[in-house]
Protein backbone atom coordinates (compact mmCIF):
# COMPACT_ATOMS: atom_id res chain seq x y z
CA UNK A 1 0.00 0.00 0.00
CA UNK A 2 0.93 3.53 -0.67
CA UNK A 3 0.99 6.27 1.37
CA UNK A 4 -1.62 7.71 -1.13
CA UNK A 5 -4.17 4.96 -0.59
CA UNK A 6 -3.15 4.66 2.66
CA UNK A 7 -4.69 8.30 3.37
CA UNK A 8 -7.74 8.12 0.83
CA UNK A 9 -8.46 4.87 3.21
CA UNK A 10 -8.25 7.18 6.38
CA UNK A 11 -10.61 9.57 4.85
CA UNK A 12 -13.62 7.55 4.41
CA UNK A 13 -14.14 7.32 8.38
CA UNK A 14 -15.80 10.15 9.92
CA UNK A 15 -13.65 11.33 13.13
CA UNK A 16 -14.98 14.64 14.01
CA UNK A 17 -14.59 15.47 17.32
CA UNK A 18 -17.22 17.74 19.63
CA UNK A 19 -16.06 20.51 22.12
CA UNK A 20 -19.15 20.40 24.47
CA UNK A 21 -19.08 16.62 25.19
CA UNK A 22 -17.74 15.18 28.36
CA UNK A 23 -16.84 11.85 27.32
CA UNK A 24 -13.61 10.57 26.16
CA UNK A 25 -12.54 10.40 23.01
CA UNK A 26 -15.35 13.69 22.79
CA UNK A 27 -17.57 11.02 20.11
CA UNK A 28 -17.99 7.51 20.02
CA UNK A 29 -17.37 7.71 16.07
CA UNK A 30 -13.61 8.31 16.60
CA UNK A 31 -12.73 4.74 18.53
CA UNK A 32 -14.18 3.16 15.33
CA UNK A 33 -10.85 4.43 13.53
CA UNK A 34 -9.29 3.88 16.33
CA UNK A 35 -9.83 -0.01 15.98
CA UNK A 36 -9.36 0.20 11.89
CA UNK A 37 -5.74 1.89 12.50
CA UNK A 38 -4.64 -0.19 15.83
CA UNK A 39 -5.35 -3.79 13.52
CA UNK A 40 -3.77 -1.70 11.05
CA UNK A 41 -0.55 -1.28 13.08
CA UNK A 42 -0.74 -5.31 13.67
CA UNK A 43 -0.33 -6.18 10.38
CA UNK A 44 2.09 -3.54 9.17
CA UNK A 45 3.72 -5.89 11.49
CA UNK A 46 4.54 -3.44 14.83
CA UNK A 47 5.40 -4.39 17.93
CA UNK A 48 3.56 -3.56 21.43
CA UNK A 49 0.48 -2.43 20.01
CA UNK A 50 -2.26 -1.37 21.90
CA UNK A 51 -4.92 1.33 22.46
CA UNK A 52 -6.61 2.64 25.80
CA UNK A 53 -10.06 2.94 26.91
CA UNK A 54 -9.77 6.07 25.60
CA UNK A 55 -8.78 5.96 22.05
CA UNK A 56 -4.89 6.30 22.73
CA UNK A 57 -2.61 4.37 20.58
CA UNK A 58 0.79 3.05 21.27
CA UNK A 59 3.29 0.61 19.09
CA UNK A 60 6.80 0.40 18.82
CA UNK A 61 9.21 -0.34 15.82
CA UNK A 62 11.68 -2.55 17.40
CA UNK A 63 15.64 -1.65 16.81
CA UNK A 64 18.13 -3.35 14.44
CA UNK A 65 20.95 -2.05 16.09
CA UNK A 66 22.83 -2.91 19.73
CA UNK A 67 24.11 0.67 20.21
CA UNK A 68 22.19 2.32 23.08
CA UNK A 69 21.03 5.13 21.05
CA UNK A 70 17.90 7.63 22.79
CA UNK A 71 14.41 6.21 21.80
CA UNK A 72 11.72 8.54 20.16
CA UNK A 73 8.72 8.85 18.61
CA UNK A 74 6.23 10.03 16.12
CA UNK A 75 2.57 11.39 17.08
CA UNK A 76 -0.37 12.53 15.08
CA UNK A 77 -3.82 13.05 15.90
CA UNK A 78 -6.91 11.52 14.09
CA UNK A 79 -9.91 13.61 14.92
CA UNK A 80 -10.98 16.12 12.39
CA UNK A 81 -12.36 19.79 13.49
CA UNK A 82 -16.22 20.36 14.75
CA UNK A 83 -15.59 23.63 12.41
CA UNK A 84 -16.69 21.48 9.11
CA UNK A 85 -18.37 18.34 8.29
CA UNK A 86 -16.14 15.03 8.09
CA UNK A 87 -18.90 12.70 7.26
CA UNK A 88 -18.95 11.41 3.60
CA UNK A 89 -15.63 12.82 2.68
CA UNK A 90 -15.54 12.24 -1.32
CA UNK A 91 -11.85 13.08 -2.15
CA UNK A 92 -10.45 13.11 -5.62
CA UNK A 93 -6.75 13.56 -7.10
CA UNK A 94 -5.93 16.65 -9.51
CA UNK A 95 -2.75 15.29 -11.16
CA UNK A 96 -0.68 17.75 -12.34
CA UNK A 97 -1.99 20.74 -11.00
CA UNK A 98 -2.04 23.06 -13.72
CA UNK A 99 -2.35 26.56 -11.80
CA UNK A 100 -6.16 26.98 -12.90
CA UNK A 101 -9.34 27.06 -10.69
CA UNK A 102 -10.41 23.83 -9.28
CA UNK A 103 -13.69 22.97 -9.63
CA UNK A 104 -15.03 21.34 -6.81
CA UNK A 105 -18.69 20.98 -7.06
CA UNK A 106 -20.90 22.98 -9.14
CA UNK A 107 -20.72 26.63 -8.04
CA UNK A 108 -17.65 25.77 -5.13
CA UNK A 109 -14.39 26.59 -6.91
CA UNK A 110 -10.83 26.81 -5.25
CA UNK A 111 -9.06 29.74 -7.02
CA UNK A 112 -5.60 30.38 -6.73
CA UNK A 113 -7.22 34.23 -6.49
CA UNK A 114 -8.29 33.44 -3.39
CA UNK A 115 -5.48 30.75 -2.15
CA UNK A 116 -2.62 31.80 -3.67
CA UNK A 117 -0.84 28.85 -1.88
CA UNK A 118 -2.18 26.79 -4.54
CA UNK A 119 0.78 28.29 -7.35
CA UNK A 120 3.32 26.96 -5.14
CA UNK A 121 2.12 23.44 -6.17
CA UNK A 122 1.88 23.43 -9.82
CA UNK A 123 3.28 20.34 -11.43
CA UNK A 124 1.83 18.33 -8.42
CA UNK A 125 -0.41 15.63 -7.85
CA UNK A 126 -3.39 17.55 -5.22
CA UNK A 127 -5.47 15.49 -3.10
CA UNK A 128 -9.00 18.07 -2.88
CA UNK A 129 -12.40 17.61 -1.63
CA UNK A 130 -15.78 17.56 -3.61
CA UNK A 131 -16.57 21.13 -1.78
CA UNK A 132 -18.76 19.47 0.92
CA UNK A 133 -16.77 18.82 3.57
CA UNK A 134 -13.45 18.74 4.69
CA UNK A 135 -10.53 16.56 3.70
CA UNK A 136 -9.42 15.91 6.70
CA UNK A 137 -5.25 16.02 6.22
CA UNK A 138 -5.39 17.71 9.63
CA UNK A 139 -4.28 15.40 10.81
CA UNK A 140 -4.82 11.92 8.85
CA UNK A 141 -1.37 13.03 6.45
CA UNK A 142 0.23 12.61 9.75
CA UNK A 143 -1.17 9.60 10.57
CA UNK A 144 -0.57 8.23 6.88
CA UNK A 145 3.62 9.40 7.10
CA UNK A 146 4.24 8.14 10.28
CA UNK A 147 2.28 4.34 9.44
CA UNK A 148 4.31 4.65 5.67
CA UNK A 149 7.59 5.75 7.66
CA UNK A 150 7.67 2.63 9.96
CA UNK A 151 6.68 0.66 6.74
CA UNK A 152 9.94 1.96 4.66
CA UNK A 153 12.01 1.34 7.56
CA UNK A 154 11.09 -2.11 8.16
CA UNK A 155 11.04 -2.94 3.70
CA UNK A 156 14.66 -1.12 3.99
CA UNK A 157 17.26 -2.92 6.63
CA UNK A 158 20.03 -1.43 5.77
CA UNK A 159 18.76 1.86 7.27
CA UNK A 160 20.14 1.53 10.87
CA UNK A 161 17.53 2.78 13.40
CA UNK A 162 16.73 2.83 17.22
CA UNK A 163 13.64 2.40 19.02
CA UNK A 164 10.97 4.30 17.87
CA UNK A 165 7.32 4.73 19.34
CA UNK A 166 4.31 5.71 17.35
CA UNK A 167 1.17 7.55 18.91
CA UNK A 168 -2.02 8.71 17.71
CA UNK A 169 -4.58 10.40 19.79
CA UNK A 170 -7.99 11.85 19.51
CA UNK A 171 -9.74 14.96 20.42
CA UNK A 172 -6.62 17.27 19.72
CA UNK A 173 -9.11 20.21 17.55
CA UNK A 174 -10.67 20.53 20.73
CA UNK A 175 -7.41 20.99 22.77
CA UNK A 176 -7.58 17.73 24.81
CA UNK A 177 -5.80 15.50 22.95
CA UNK A 178 -3.02 15.53 25.29
CA UNK A 179 -4.46 14.92 28.54
CA UNK A 180 -5.18 11.96 28.60
CA UNK A 181 -1.67 11.17 26.54
CA UNK A 182 0.67 8.37 28.65
CA UNK A 183 4.19 10.35 28.34
CA UNK A 184 5.28 7.45 30.67
CA UNK A 185 3.99 4.64 29.05
CA UNK A 186 5.23 6.12 25.65
CA UNK A 187 9.14 5.67 27.07
CA UNK A 188 10.62 8.56 24.80
CA UNK A 189 13.38 10.75 25.50
CA UNK A 190 11.89 13.41 22.80
CA UNK A 191 9.14 12.97 20.14
CA UNK A 192 7.86 15.05 17.23
CA UNK A 193 3.88 15.85 16.23
CA UNK A 194 3.49 15.50 12.51
CA UNK A 195 0.58 17.79 12.43
CA UNK A 196 1.71 21.18 10.54
CA UNK A 197 0.79 22.88 7.02
CA UNK A 198 2.95 22.84 3.91
CA UNK A 199 6.19 21.48 3.11
CA UNK A 200 9.20 22.44 4.99
CA UNK A 201 7.07 24.08 8.02
CA UNK A 202 9.17 23.48 11.51
CA UNK A 203 7.67 24.80 14.74
CA UNK A 204 8.42 24.75 18.30
CA UNK A 205 6.84 28.53 19.48
CA UNK A 206 3.27 27.89 19.69
CA UNK A 207 0.54 30.44 21.24
CA UNK A 208 -0.24 30.83 24.92
CA UNK A 209 -4.24 29.60 24.90
CA UNK A 210 -7.08 29.63 27.48
CA UNK A 211 -10.63 29.65 26.68
CA UNK A 212 -13.17 32.54 28.41
CA UNK A 213 -17.14 31.40 28.54
CA UNK A 214 -18.96 34.21 29.48
CA UNK A 215 -22.31 33.96 31.08
CA UNK A 216 -24.83 36.65 31.00
CA UNK A 217 -28.44 36.61 32.97
CA UNK A 218 -31.21 38.41 31.75
CA UNK A 219 -34.55 39.02 32.80
CA UNK A 220 -37.65 38.73 31.05
CA UNK A 221 -40.86 41.21 30.55
CA UNK A 222 -43.40 41.63 28.42
CA UNK A 223 -42.10 43.79 25.95
CA UNK A 224 -45.26 45.85 26.75
CA UNK A 225 -44.35 46.28 30.29
CA UNK A 226 -40.61 45.84 29.81
CA UNK A 227 -39.85 50.18 31.03
CA UNK A 228 -37.29 49.55 33.83
CA UNK A 229 -37.81 45.63 34.46
CA UNK A 230 -36.82 44.08 31.52
CA UNK A 231 -32.63 43.52 31.12
CA UNK A 232 -32.32 42.11 27.91
CA UNK A 233 -29.48 39.43 27.75
CA UNK A 234 -28.86 39.86 23.71
CA UNK A 235 -28.45 42.93 23.63
CA UNK A 236 -25.56 42.78 26.78
CA UNK A 237 -23.94 39.77 24.90
CA UNK A 238 -23.56 42.52 22.31
CA UNK A 239 -22.71 44.95 24.31
CA UNK A 240 -19.88 42.51 25.78
CA UNK A 241 -19.04 41.81 22.56
CA UNK A 242 -18.05 45.41 21.61
CA UNK A 243 -16.22 45.77 24.46
CA UNK A 244 -12.72 43.90 22.74
CA UNK A 245 -10.49 45.52 20.66
CA UNK A 246 -11.47 45.89 17.06
CA UNK A 247 -8.22 45.17 15.45
CA UNK A 248 -7.49 42.14 17.98
CA UNK A 249 -9.28 39.79 15.99
CA UNK A 250 -7.93 36.35 13.85
CA UNK A 251 -8.99 38.22 10.82
CA UNK A 252 -6.77 41.48 12.29
CA UNK A 253 -3.52 40.18 13.69
CA UNK A 254 -0.42 37.58 11.79
CA UNK A 255 3.12 36.78 13.12
CA UNK A 256 3.33 37.00 16.72
CA UNK A 257 0.50 38.93 17.19
CA UNK A 258 -2.37 38.05 19.45
CA UNK A 259 -6.20 37.86 19.56
CA UNK A 260 -9.52 37.50 21.03
CA UNK A 261 -11.86 35.10 18.97
CA UNK A 262 -15.67 34.63 19.04
CA UNK A 263 -16.65 30.97 18.60
CA UNK A 264 -20.50 31.88 19.57
CA UNK A 265 -23.07 33.49 20.79
CA UNK A 266 -26.67 31.53 22.29
CA UNK A 267 -28.96 34.09 23.19
CA UNK A 268 -32.91 35.02 24.32
CA UNK A 269 -33.98 37.73 26.75
CA UNK A 270 -33.21 35.52 29.69
CA UNK A 271 -29.65 34.14 28.82
CA UNK A 272 -26.66 34.67 26.60
CA UNK A 273 -23.47 32.33 26.52
CA UNK A 274 -20.61 33.78 24.61
CA UNK A 275 -17.54 31.42 23.87
CA UNK A 276 -14.27 33.27 23.14
CA UNK A 277 -10.52 31.73 22.81
CA UNK A 278 -7.93 33.97 23.74
CA UNK A 279 -4.12 33.70 22.29
CA UNK A 280 -0.56 35.10 22.55
CA UNK A 281 2.67 33.83 21.99
CA UNK A 282 4.45 36.33 24.79
CA UNK A 283 3.23 34.75 28.56
CA UNK A 284 2.47 38.37 29.93
CA UNK A 285 0.40 39.76 27.05
CA UNK A 286 -1.48 36.57 27.45
CA UNK A 287 -2.24 36.98 31.18
CA UNK A 288 -3.51 40.19 30.34
CA UNK A 289 -5.44 39.27 27.93
CA UNK A 290 -7.59 37.17 30.45
CA UNK A 291 -7.28 39.95 33.03
CA UNK A 292 -9.13 42.19 30.21
CA UNK A 293 -12.05 39.38 29.77
CA UNK A 294 -12.68 39.75 33.62
CA UNK A 295 -12.44 43.57 33.97
CA UNK A 296 -14.87 43.33 31.23
CA UNK A 297 -17.30 41.34 33.01
CA UNK A 298 -16.72 43.75 36.32
CA UNK A 299 -17.80 46.58 34.55
CA UNK A 300 -21.05 44.97 32.71
CA UNK A 301 -21.72 43.61 36.91
CA UNK A 302 -20.79 47.34 37.45
CA UNK A 303 -23.79 48.88 35.52
CA UNK A 304 -26.39 45.89 35.24
CA UNK A 305 -25.69 44.39 38.89
CA UNK A 306 -23.62 41.93 40.45
CA UNK A 307 -24.02 38.57 39.18
CA UNK A 308 -25.70 39.68 35.55
CA UNK A 309 -22.32 38.42 34.06
CA UNK A 310 -19.93 35.51 34.68
CA UNK A 311 -16.56 35.01 33.13
CA UNK A 312 -14.93 31.61 33.49
CA UNK A 313 -11.57 31.33 31.64
CA UNK A 314 -9.43 28.41 31.97
CA UNK A 315 -6.03 28.17 30.11
CA UNK A 316 -5.84 25.25 27.58
CA UNK A 317 -2.29 25.15 26.50
CA UNK A 318 1.20 27.32 26.87
CA UNK A 319 4.23 28.42 24.41
CA UNK A 320 6.28 25.19 24.44
CA UNK A 321 9.47 27.07 23.49
CA UNK A 322 10.76 27.66 26.81
CA UNK A 323 10.96 23.54 27.11
CA UNK A 324 12.53 23.32 23.53
CA UNK A 325 15.22 26.26 24.01
CA UNK A 326 17.48 23.73 26.63
CA UNK A 327 17.20 20.78 24.47
CA UNK A 328 17.92 22.51 21.20
CA UNK A 329 19.20 19.27 19.26
CA UNK A 330 15.78 17.84 19.00
CA UNK A 331 15.82 20.64 16.40
CA UNK A 332 18.91 20.42 14.62
CA UNK A 333 18.27 16.95 13.74
CA UNK A 334 15.32 17.64 12.00
CA UNK A 335 16.60 21.32 10.48
CA UNK A 336 19.35 18.25 9.31
CA UNK A 337 16.81 15.76 7.98
CA UNK A 338 15.14 18.00 5.91
CA UNK A 339 18.42 19.22 4.51
CA UNK A 340 19.21 15.83 3.29
CA UNK A 341 15.66 14.90 2.06
CA UNK A 342 15.58 18.02 0.15
CA UNK A 343 13.56 20.29 1.63
CA UNK A 344 13.73 23.94 2.44
CA UNK A 345 13.45 24.38 6.52
CA UNK A 346 10.44 27.45 6.97
CA UNK A 347 10.83 27.90 11.05
CA UNK A 348 7.86 30.04 11.96
CA UNK A 349 5.63 30.20 14.91
CA UNK A 350 2.33 28.43 15.00
CA UNK A 351 -0.51 30.62 15.28
CA UNK A 352 -2.24 28.23 17.20
CA UNK A 353 -1.25 24.98 18.98
CA UNK A 354 -0.42 21.71 19.06
CA UNK A 355 -0.54 18.60 21.34
CA UNK A 356 2.92 18.92 21.90
CA UNK A 357 3.14 22.27 23.48
CA UNK A 358 1.05 20.32 26.37
CA UNK A 359 3.01 17.30 25.93
CA UNK A 360 6.73 19.15 26.64
CA UNK A 361 5.10 21.19 29.37
CA UNK A 362 4.59 17.15 30.20
CA UNK A 363 8.20 16.46 30.11
CA UNK A 364 8.05 15.30 26.75
CA UNK A 365 9.83 17.78 24.71
CA UNK A 366 7.53 17.65 20.98
CA UNK A 367 7.57 20.26 18.50
CA UNK A 368 6.13 19.92 15.34
CA UNK A 369 6.82 18.86 11.93
CA UNK A 370 4.80 20.06 8.46
CA UNK A 371 2.13 16.88 7.30
CA UNK A 372 1.47 18.36 3.96
CA UNK A 373 -2.35 19.47 4.65
CA UNK A 374 -3.27 22.99 3.79
CA UNK A 375 -6.45 25.38 4.49
CA UNK A 376 -7.70 23.21 7.48
CA UNK A 377 -11.20 22.93 8.50
CA UNK A 378 -12.73 23.74 5.59
CA UNK A 379 -13.81 22.48 2.47
CA UNK A 380 -10.94 24.06 0.36
CA UNK A 381 -8.54 21.48 2.49
CA UNK A 382 -6.04 19.81 0.15
CA UNK A 383 -2.62 17.92 0.35
CA UNK A 384 -0.11 17.51 -2.65
CA UNK A 385 0.83 13.95 -2.71
CA UNK A 386 4.41 15.03 -3.27
CA UNK A 387 4.37 16.69 0.69
CA UNK A 388 3.15 13.85 1.73
CA UNK A 389 5.92 11.35 0.88
CA UNK A 390 8.31 14.24 1.34
CA UNK A 391 6.89 14.24 5.09
CA UNK A 392 7.75 10.42 5.25
CA UNK A 393 11.28 10.51 3.96
CA UNK A 394 12.04 13.25 6.69
CA UNK A 395 10.51 10.95 9.17
CA UNK A 396 12.45 7.92 8.27
CA UNK A 397 15.81 10.38 7.92
CA UNK A 398 15.25 11.46 11.71
CA UNK A 399 15.07 8.18 12.67
CA UNK A 400 18.44 7.22 10.97
CA UNK A 401 20.11 10.35 12.30
CA UNK A 402 19.07 9.90 15.54
CA UNK A 403 20.56 6.17 15.58
CA UNK A 404 24.30 8.40 15.71
CA UNK A 405 23.34 10.97 18.06
CA UNK A 406 25.69 10.83 20.51
CA UNK A 407 23.97 11.90 24.09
Amino acid sequence: MDITERFLNYTKFDTQSAEDSQTVPSTQKQLLFAEYLKKELISEGLDDVEMDEKGYIYATLRPNIKEDVPVIGFISHYDTSPDCSGAGIRPRIVHNYDGSDIVLSEGIVSSPRKFPELLQHVGEDLIVTDGHTLLGADDKAGIAEIVQAMVYLQEHKEIRHGKIRVAFNPDEEIGMGAHHFDVEKFGCEWAYTMDGGDIGELEFENFNAASAKITIKGISVHPGYAKGKMVNANALAAEFAKMLPEDETPETTEGYQGFYHLLGITSNIEQAKLSYIIRDHDRDRFEDRKRFILRCAEEMNKRYGEGTVVADVSDQYYNMKEKIDPQMHVIDLVLKAMQECGVAPKVKPIRGGTDGAQLSFKGLPCPNIFAGGINFHGPYEFVPIQTMEKAMQVVVKICELTADYNN
